[in-house]
């Protein structure tokens, strides 16, 4: 993906991923990509790209992971997305002695 257009010296991938390192906030792993300000901040830098759409297809190659989340989504770094907690595990916290 780093054949597409850039105004910086960053291609859409590093900007994307730069963002997650620089944008969350301790113990975070992810950021939001709203309220970080990520999404105007991508189409900013890169005003020919949709950052939804890039986002997406960085999903899809296993680069990051995208969470739903309200007003928008978490975007994690591939290896450091915390788990997700199922139905049965909450089941087994609630009835647990």
């Amino acid at each position: 993906m780093s054949d597409l257009p850039s105004l910086g010296d960053l291609t859409p991938e590093e900007f994307v991923l730069k963002a997650i390192e620089r944008l969350r906030v301790p113990p975070y792993k992810g950021i939001h990509s709203v309220f970080s300000g990520f999404n105007e901040a991508f189409r900013e830098y890169f005003p020919l790209l949709d950052p939804v759409d890039f986002t997406t297809q960085l999903a899809k190659e296993g680069k990051v992971i995208i969470r739903p989340a309200r007003r928008g989504v978490l975007l994690y770094k591939a290896g450091d997305v915390p788990p997700t907690t199922t139905g049965k595990d909450a089941l087994k916290k609630i009835i647990e002695d």
